[in-house]
């Protein structure tokens, strides 16, 4: 017994020592984790504090909180002497597993919801004691100038398709501050692999909105040479990587160009979005698991809208949401109030430098609600309350919250708010005929891009296109060059 004892107490030391240092006392970054955590967590229960205090290496908002902790991956058995039932553990690979003789399995879910990290309460004021990243006058009118930008486009590009001039199209409305928000906090470096409802990133770094017009109609000067759907956007000299269609591909893509980065050295991260039906996809599920174990510097941005086209999201999973499947795969991860571009915009901007400096990822689950449709292939009035949208639209828009806080800040007024929309208006139309009125791109392009040298059976494809529009020319467009 007295052996027993010895090696208990000294296992005792030893976590203490570990926990608190020699002399008993938390060290200060241990104390300022701590604090942090009380801060941003304050509604959580004194277990989860301390639970969260001992292992958890929470995203703080300071520089000097930055420096985060030795992660613990190879956890220190002695953790657990007090809940096992001798000295011994499983020396496994990945780190030490104590034993117990007492079954107890793992919570499917914990007590409380994961809190959502906020700025701006809903009436658009700054809440008192918030950790934000400080945003100067220039970027916050920047900001809400784009998210106006946004839904302007939406509403003139939105009816052009249903008057049949563009055969599809996809809005953010809702879901604004989430790109535009994120754009203003990344660097023009910093790749995007985006999903459809991220043209705030671009219309941030430059678009111009002729350039998102030539998309659409796909004409000359689309740089797809009219080969992709409408809304599927993709710029080179912005980083700014083509969409595709299929749900959550892009996903390991991007943790496959952001290993890419971090083997070139680049002072750069990458960052890709996704809807909360994308984490349904196995991709996500791989792509998480291959940048936690590569610890590839790729920040995963999941816009949680509510519903993945008509399938609500608790007929999705039954985890609470997204941003716990982070822990599961071994990544730091917070979740975000979408409709606070404020909250976004520090989040990103703390996430980069986390991305970047620690060479990590990153899991970000904004919460947000689709106000529009899934596109104009959808009517989400037969899955959803009209109440509920109207709700969305109007008490919880990103755009109205934000534009109170500039205006609080003395930074804009009725006056500019009437010019911006009246000039934007104006602009937009014009890019619209502009679009149309642009010759679509020749027949010889659909065949082009793709290999250095032709080979035998696409020349043969095309010859044979070719006769049959001779043979068939009623049936062919007018308008695109043969």
């Amino acid at each position: 017994m007295a052996m027993i004892w010895v090696r208990r107490s000294r296992a005792i030391a030893q976590s203490l020592n570990y926990k608190y240092g020699i002399l008993g006392v938390m060290s200060q970054a241990q104390e300022e984790r701590c604090h942090s955590f009380q801060h941003l967590h304050a509604s959580s229960s004194t277990h989860s504090l301390v639970s969260a205090c001992k292992y958890s290496t929470t995203i703080n908002v300071s520089d000097k909180r930055l420096k985060s902790t030795v992660a613990l991956k190879h956890l220190d058995s002695t953790e657990f002497a007090s809940d096992s039932d001798d000295e011994q553990v499983l020396d496994f690979p990945g780190g030490k597993v104590s034993y117990t003789s007492e079954m107890r399995f793992i919570s499917e879910s914990p007590e409380k919801r994961i809190p959502c990290y906020r700025v701006l309460d809903d009436s658009g004021e700054i809440i008192h004691g918030s950790d934000v990243k400080e945003v100067n006058k220039k970027v916050a009118v920047k900001m809400y100038n784009n998210m106006v930008t946004l839904e302007m486009m939406d509403n003139i590009f939105y009816e052009a398709q249903r008057q049949g001039r563009i055969s599809f199209y996809v809005t953010s409305k809702g879901e604004e501050a989430i790109s535009i928000a994120s754009a203003a906090a990344l660097s023009s470096h910093d790749y995007i692999l985006p999903q459809y409802r991220e043209p705030g990133v671009l219309l941030w770094r430059g678009f111009t909105i002729q350039e998102f017009a030539n998309q659409l109609f796909g004409n000359r000067a689309d740089y797809g040479k009219g080969r992709q759907m409408p809304i599927h956007y993709g710029s080179n000299k912005h980083n700014y990587i083509t969409i595709s269609s299929p749900i959550a591909t892009q996903l390991p893509q991007a943790v496959g160009v952001a290993y890419s980065l971090k083997m070139d050295k680049k002072d750069a991260c990458v960052v890709t979005f996704t809807g909360d039906g994308g984490t349904s996809e196995g991709d996500f599920h791989a792509a998480l698991n291959f940048a936690a174990v590569m610890d590839a510097p790729v920040i995963f941005i999941c816009r949680n809208n509510g519903w993945a086209i008509s399938t609500n999201v608790s007929e999705q999973f039954r985890s609470d949401g997204v941003v716990v499947k982070g822990q599961a795969y071994g990544i730091r991860s917070i979740r975000v109030d979408g409709n606070d571009a404020l909250a976004v915009y520090s989040a990103i901007h703390f996430a980069r430098k986390m991305a970047i400096n620690e060479q990590r990822p990153v899991l970000v689950e904004a919460l947000t609600y689709r106000v529009g449709h899934h596109s104009t292939s959808d009517d989400s009035t037969k899955y959803r309350p009209v109440d509920e949208i109207e709700y969305w639209k109007s008490a919880r828009n990103p755009a109205s919250r934000f534009r109170n806080w500039i205006e609080s800040n003395g930074w804009w007024n009725d006056t500019e708010e009437t010019e911006l929309r009246s000039s934007l208006k104006k602009q937009l139309l014009q890019a619209v005929q502009a679009a149309e009125k642009t010759e679509k791109p020749p027949l010889a392009d659909m065949f082009s891009d793709v290999y250095d040298v032709p080979p035998s059976n696409l020349r043969a494809q095309e010859n044979q296109l070719r006769e049959t529009i001779k043979k068939y020319p009623q049936d062919y467009p007018s308008d695109v060059p043969v």
